[in-house]
């Protein structure tokens, strides 16, 4: 689970792992299980979850959605989006 101090806000990247990390935990599958239902590495998933790895294609995004059989738009619809760093600094 990701922890936040308060007044800290997450970025894209960071937002789109944890709430691949939720849905894993919410359907009781270990993110292999996942890459296997998407059809992409293991190491594919693995990496994105990394904290030191700074971006995730559209195309990962969306092939674990329907690895998920998620439509991409409920992927978004949650609350870590809602309130996201800005990416420019």
């Amino acid at each position: 689970m990701l922890v936040l101090r308060v007044g800290e806000h997450l970025k894209i990247k960071e937002a789109i792992a944890e709430r691949f990390r939720q849905l894993c935990t919410e359907r009781g599958i270990s993110y292999t299980e996942l890459a296997r239902q998407a059809g992409v590495t293991p190491s594919t998933v693995h990496s994105m979850l990394k904290p030191e790895r700074k971006d995730v294609s559209a195309v990962t995004v969306k092939k674990l959605c329907d690895g998920l059989d998620l439509p991409i738009a409920d992927f978004f619809d949650c609350k870590l989006f809602s309130d996201l760093s800005p990416e420019i600094e």
